[in-house]
């Protein structure tokens, strides 16, 4: 397909936070896009004040001001796709307009993840107040929705914690391999850019610590539920480091499956995909192999005897499971290649990312 060579005007929504840098970062090293704006969320940071201030490292190279999010102001950028990094009711209330407008929307907050409205009440404390906007959000798991995600203008980026089981759970159920009528245990550990920048006791440097909350209740269980098919319990915990998540998932499996099917059912999976890695027999993944970029690595151990399988599946929690997601997204809609802004090696701020096209899968 003919690949896209002009540079895409983009807004980034909510830019004073740990997301909002990680996407500025690779936009700035994205050679078809260009930051048009940058607003804050809710009105913190939409003072005005340059983003340089707000995260030194990029003094003198993004120094943008930040204004009130408003719909008036983000469309007055003259961005074709937004970036939304906001709170989920913020991002509900402000995707109708900016679609309206023919703005593609990348919502990265759960506004548009979840299929039933119902849910929002229970699970996120709110009424939608946009469900039709529900059935036409393509939900931007972008390694195995693609063909969705290019057809859409309103993609839902999938929270971090649904991300690392996702994405380790879908191909297997896809492929008959889990017993879905057995509950599937997932304990997930994110460092502690996860709770975002509003500092707090528990995230207090001297604070920090192995720790379970959200036990039974928390609002991601749906959303891995929804989009892999499986009945599951999932249960987070904080750990005592700045980025990344570490997700070891229980799985009963089907009679006569062995550890070698779980293993050619995720590549088959992913064959296109160059950001998940299956890991060799006795290797397994961990947080600081996939820190600042956009991979996943998954690994398993099998006992067929007991028809159980242990797998763990680790991502960066601000890239792969937030901003990186999103770039990979935009880029699909777009028709780029899906390493573009996203390269083993992250371009660095200012300098513009060499992407060949070969092998895109865009």
């Amino acid at each position: 397909m003919n690949h896209h060579t002009e540079s895409i005007p983009v807004a980034v929504v909510g830019a004073a936070g740990y997301t909002g840098a990680e996407l500025c970062e690779r936009l700035l090293g994205h050679p078809n896009a260009h930051i048009a704006g940058l607003f804050g969320s809710r009105g913190k940071s939409g003072d005005g004040s340059a983003f340089g201030d707000s995260f030194q490292r990029f003094a003198g190279v993004l120094d943008l001001p930040i204004l009130e999010g408003t719909p008036e102001e983000i469309l007055e950028s003259g961005a074709r796709a937004v970036f939304l990094a906001t709170p989920h009711e913020a991002s509900a209330q402000l995707a109708p307009a900016l679609l309206e407008a023919g703005c593609v929307v990348l919502d990265l907050s759960a506004a548009f993840r979840l299929g039933d409205a119902a849910a929002y009440p229970a699970h996120y404390g709110f009424q939608h107040p946009s469900p039709e906007l529900l059935s036409s959000a393509a939900y931007g798991l972008a390694d195995l929705n693609a063909d969705s995600i290019r057809a859409a203008d309103l993609i839902a980026v999938p929270g971090c914690y649904p991300t690392s089981a996702i994405l380790a759970l879908r191909p297997l159920v896809d492929a008959g391999i889990i017993d879905v009528h057995e509950r599937i245990i997932i304990d997930s550990t994110s460092g502690v850019s996860g709770a975002g920048r509003h500092p707090t006791l528990k995230n207090l440097f001297c604070e920090v610590s192995q720790q379970a909350y959200g036990v039974l209740s928390h609002r991601h269980e749906p959303e891995i539920i929804e989009h892999s098919g499986a009945e599951v319990i999932f249960t987070p915990h904080l750990g005592p480091f700045d980025r990344g998540i570490l997700s070891t998932i229980h799985v009963p499996l089907m009679p006569a499956c062995k550890e070698s099917d779980i293993r050619a059912a995720w590549c088959a999976a992913y064959s296109h995909s160059p950001f998940v890695h299956t890991l060799p027999a006795g290797t397994w993944s961990s947080v600081a192999a996939v820190r600042g970029t956009n991979m996943c690595q998954l690994s398993v151990k099998a006992c067929e005897r007991r028809r159980h399988a242990v797998i763990t599946s680790a991502i960066d929690n601000l890239v792969k499971g937030a901003a990186g997601q999103a770039i990979h997204c935009f880029n699909l809609r777009h028709g780029l290649p899906v390493t573009a802004g996203l390269g083993p090696v992250h371009a660095r701020l200012g300098a513009p990312a060499t992407v060949p096209l070969e092998g895109s899968v865009a």
